[in-house]
């Protein structure tokens, strides 16, 4: 096994100096309309770095390890070097005609749902506004100043970056119905109160908070390697059903270290209720579904006649 190259820690000033850098830089672009844009935007950029510092890990400590995404769309081909990489319309071509389709394109190995499939997931439906390829570059330049290579780093990252979120759900006004604020999730997971071992679901899951926060409570029920590999891949699961929040909380949940998220883009009242059967429960549900969303008659014809209406909200209750 090859020794793993020590990476100082980027400290909290200096992230805090990137986003605000990053996000000053957004503000000249003009496709790029207040936080609703710059936010997703600066969400595909960030996961793509740091799903590369992880594969990086990975080659290291891992003999066999495959990584899911190969030249020269690493973001190390691409985007690590500022003085030879490509900018301007160049990099903005690149983007949407080379690199988004080949991201959406990853299939999982043999029909799993891997790595590759859960990147082919995030970018199913993820678009740059970007109509500057030099502003993009600067953006790119600034994120390639992060290093996720520590847990200090990663947990950092993740405040910073649950803060954005928050000044997201701030601007978006009507629109923010996908995101819970923080003291409300983390007092619903506590009065929960999971258990190492149960399987956790949010239908609606938005950003993911409600799953980040159970994970938090839940990491310190961990005692050995098996029950990490439990927390990581078998005990939270998540859909949502439009893509912005989708992007969002897949990088949330992946720089809180959960390395292959089981959220999948989706409409969770899509399936006729009396087609759930045992394989589909779980044991705790934790959710905020949009109330005063309706859905569409085809999504109410999945329910009972007598419970049948068009509120969203109430639809979720059924499950």
């Amino acid at each position: 096994m090859k020794s793993k190259p020590t990476i100082p820690a980027t400290p909290a000033a200096r992230l805090s100096s990137v986003i605000k850098s990053a996000r000053a830089i957004m503000r000249k672009d003009a496709g790029l309309n207040g936080d609703l844009d710059r936010i997703p935007e600066f969400s595909w950029i960030l996961f793509l770095k740091a799903f590369d510092d992880l594969e990086q890990r990975r080659e290291i400590t891992e003999k066999d390890y495959r990584p899911a995404i190969r030249k020269p769309f690493r973001w190390r081909d691409w985007a690590s070097d500022p003085n030879k990489g490509v900018t301007g319309d160049e990099l903005l071509k690149f983007v949407n005609d080379k690199l988004f389709p080949h991201l959406r394109g990853l299939v999982g190995t043999n029909g799993e749902r891997d790595q590759r499939a859960v990147i082919a997931e995030v970018f199913r439906e993820t678009f740059t506004r970007f109509r500057s390829g030099y502003l993009l570059r600067d953006v790119v330049n600034l994120v390639n100043g992060i290093n996720f290579n520590t847990a200090d780093d990663i947990h950092t990252m993740a405040h910073l970056y649950e803060t954005m979120l928050k000044e997201m759900r701030d601007a978006a006004g009507d629109s923010g119905e996908f995101y819970t604020p923080r003291p409300v999730i983390r007092f619903i997971v506590q009065m929960v109160q999971p258990k190492l071992g149960e399987t956790i679901f949010d239908p609606a899951c938005g950003t993911g908070g409600f799953l980040v926060e159970a994970y938090e409570l839940l990491k310190k029920q961990v005692k050995t390697k098996q029950d990490r590999e439990t927390l990581q891949y078998r005990t939270l699961r998540g859909v949502e059903k439009k893509p912005m929040p989708y992007l969002l909380g897949m990088m949330n949940l992946l720089l809180h270290e959960i390395d292959r998220p089981n959220l999948s883009r989706s409409n969770a009242l899509i399936r006729p209720l009396n087609e759930i059967g045992d394989k589909d429960r779980v044991d705790i549900i934790v959710t905020n579904p949009p109330f005063g969303g309706e859905e569409e008659k085809g999504i109410q014809l999945n329910f009972p006649e007598a419970t049948r209406c068009s509120e969203t909200a109430l639809l979720f209750l059924q499950l």
